[in-house]
């Protein structure tokens, strides 16, 4: 099963920027989905993310706030996929 990893964002943010090289450079190497969530325009995306971005979820659980820590994703990907 190929793993989800869902990055929500806003434009003009420099640490979504960061995130996204490092989640690209990183599903290169791992093979999962990147899915990319754009929270402007949307009231309830900018009422539920807009303070934490950028934020980084694992098959719909959320695991990043602000900084992508490599080692913690590869752990993730690597362990037992969830039933």
């Amino acid at each position: 099963m190929t793993r989800t990893v869902t990055l929500f964002h806003a434009q003009g943010c420099h640490l979504c920027e960061r995130a996204r090289e490092q989640l690209t450079a990183l599903r290169a190497e791992l093979g999962f989905e990147l899915r990319e969530v754009d929270i402007g325009g949307d009231a309830d995306l900018e009422a539920a993310y807009r303070e934490f971005l950028p934020v980084v979820e694992l098959d719909r659980e959320r695991l990043f706030t602000y900084y992508v820590f490599p080692d913690v994703l590869r752990r993730r990907l690597t362990a037992q996929s969830p039933a």
